[in-house]
């Protein structure tokens, strides 16, 4: 039978709650609907988003940069590594049919004496810890085990070591495709933002970096380029040969460049190496921590964590590879926030 009683009211808290509830849903949704188009972010609060994601961009690019050379440098020592190991395993094996062709004398003339067997031995160190062994072997005999000994020592330690770079390799790798990840995610999220602008907000952006670029470009023309050394200023020379090629984050030239790509290109034509990324490049010179000391070509080197650098173009400009959708140009050093100078 159907029950009639009298449904149960809800609490005056839980209706309190209820009320609530429904009043921020409410303010929510006029919130949202009186989001007016003129309430998005104007064209410079874009632009200092898209510069700050840019920043954060190039500091995973210089790690990516570190990542690569380090993965470079240890296939290289792994496969150095690897060769001295095949040659030390035939300089192994040659012992060892030395050993073998003296046993075979020996057998034919009556036996293989003990001591002859002990030098087949796939574990000869055994045998020489015992003085009572060394005793049975002549100079000669005792000499030819100790060469395998410390053979096979050898290739155990760069065995290893080989082991050891390989693990190393891996983490390299997984560190590499991480940084790929961290500079893609930040690209994007920069383009988003640029997609929000209008034609008219866009060609405005460019125009007013156009301009800029012009002006820096006016300051070094006007400024003492002649200050430089001869290094430096082949250095320098090359860096003004790509103005206008674009930036590409882990570029190194000759036709694309990331900051700490461009720099080592730069030197590298003047007949100078010098490390891939920025925070070696800091380390790379004698520092100059006084702006009105530097010099033509010298490294300049921006931010706290040494992420951007440049080469130093005269009166307070740099010549640089700014950052993704930019090209290399020169820019005034107050733009950014400058550390030292680096003279190569």
């Amino acid at each position: 039978m159907a029950s009639h009683r009298r449904p149960k009211q809800p609490s005056r808290a839980r209706v309190t709650v209820l009320t609530t509830a429904a009043a921020a849903a409410v303010v929510l949704s006029a919130n949202a609907a009186n989001a007016a188009p003129g309430e998005k972010p104007s064209k410079d609060e874009v632009k200092a988003k898209v510069d700050k994601l840019y920043e954060e961009a190039e500091q995973a690019t210089e790690k990516l940069d570190g990542a690569k050379d380090k993965q470079q440098k240890l296939q290289k020592e792994i496969s150095t590594i690897q060769d001295n190991v095949a040659r030390g395993q035939e300089d192994l094996n040659k012992l060892r049919d030395s050993l073998g062709s003296l046993a075979t004398a020996q057998y034919r003339s009556g036996g293989i004496d003990p001591s002859v067997q002990l030098f087949l031995s796939s574990n000869p160190d055994d045998y020489l810890d015992k003085a009572s062994t060394l005793d049975q072997l002549s100079s000669q005999q005792v000499e030819a085990l100790k060469k395998i000994q410390d053979k096979q020592r050898e290739l155990a330690q760069e065995r290893a070591e080989a082991s050891d770079k390989l693990k190393d390799l891996s983490a390299t790798r997984a560190e590499l495709a991480r940084q790929k990840t961290a500079v893609q995610g930040k690209l994007a999220d920069a383009q988003k933002l640029l997609n929000t602008l209008t034609a008219k907000e866009k060609a405005a952006l460019d125009r007013e970096q156009a301009q800029a670029a012009s002006r820096a470009t006016a300051r070094v023309d006007l400024g003492n380029t002649g200050s430089a050394s001869g290094r430096a200023a082949a250095a320098f020379a090359a860096a003004q040969s790509v103005i206008g090629s674009p930036y590409v984050y882990g570029a190194s030239g000759p036709s694309s460049f990331d900051c700490s790509g461009l720099t080592s290109w730069a030197y590298a034509q003047a007949g100078v190496t010098i490390p891939r990324t920025s925070e070696a490049q800091a380390n790379a010179g004698t520092r100059i921590y006084s702006e009105s000391d530097l010099k033509v070509g010298d490294l300049v080197i921006f931010f706290g964590d040494y992420h951007h650098v440049g080469l130093y173009a005269g009166n307070g400009q740099v010549l640089h590879a700014p950052h993704t959708g930019a090209v290399v140009r020169y820019e005034a050093m107050s733009d950014m926030t400058f550390e030292f100078g680096v003279r190569i």
